[in-house]
């Protein structure tokens, strides 16, 4: 009897992990542009940057589903997911704590990404981008006493606890014979 250990493939169970994470990414971004195209509700400039995220998570998702038997590529795509995931925390999270500052307190509306990207610098637009301006500060929809910021953070968080667990399942030994 051998006592070499090699690793196994990590199990099928991951390719369900991350189709879950796909399918639920998709919906988010269905019913955000829902809410755009068919309720009229334009989406401020964290909004955008966290449908970028939202983008990011989906493809980090396709590569789970198609590396499920690499170990390298689960945790490859673990790791992509979560840094989309703590892009998306820091944006919904700075767009929440808009939303709760004082009325005196929230910054002036901005002209609109569209403004910003003609003439602006792409830095500058960037930074606009991920700091928000009074846009981002108003709440046209709630759904069970959250708005949509504070929803996009709660699954920003389940989507990162699912990525640290994928990234950190230890791979399977098995003693060949």
């Amino acid at each position: 009897m051998n006592d070499n250990l090699t690793w196994q493939a990590p199990p099928t169970q991951s390719r369900w992990i991350w189709l879950f994470v796909l399918i639920a990414v998709a919906c988010l971004l269905g019913y955000g542009y829902y809410l755009q195209y068919v309720k009229y509700l334009d989406p401020c400039p964290l909004c955008m940057t966290q449908r970028f995220f939202y983008y990011c998570l989906g493809i980090s998702a396709l590569v789970g589903i198609f590396s499920f038997r690499s170990w390298i590529g689960q945790r490859s795509a673990a790791v992509l997911a979560f840094l989309s995931t703590v892009g998306g925390i820091a944006t919904a999270g700075r767009q929440v704590w808009l939303q709760h500052l004082p009325a005196d307190e929230v910054p002036a509306c901005g002209p609109g990404l569209i403004f910003w990207m003609e003439n602006m610098p792409w830095l500058k637009t960037l930074e606009l981008l991920f700091k928000g301006d009074g846009n981002c500060a108003e709440v046209n929809w709630r759904f069970l006493g959250l708005s949509i910021a504070e929803w996009s953070l709660a699954w920003f968080v389940l989507f990162a606890i699912i990525a640290l667990w994928v990234m950190f399942t230890r791979k399977k030994s098995v003693v060949t014979g």
